[in-house]
């Protein structure tokens, strides 16, 4: 072991003195199943902080571009 992780405090501390090393063992196994180390899921960015929302919309330009700029899109 390293320095870093000989300071670390203790993960799992057993409270209880009557503990069998056999009860100590199944407890460290459920613990270690249940798993822990994996790294998460990048979840896929939402759709109200795409970068095309922060942009304005392109208005019309050109001729009759008056006339289209109040039509509904």
């Amino acid at each position: 072991m390293s320095g870093a992780e000989e300071s670390l405090p203790p993960v799992l501390r057993i409270i209880t003195p009557d503990a069998t090393p056999e009860e100590i063992a199944a407890l460290v196994a459920v613990f270690s199943a249940m798993g822990g180390d994996e790294a998460p899921v990048a979840k896929a960015p939402s759709p109200w902080s795409a970068k095309h929302r922060l942009m304005p919309p392109a208005y019309p330009h050109g001729r009759g571009a008056w006339r289209a700029s109040g039509l509904p899109r």
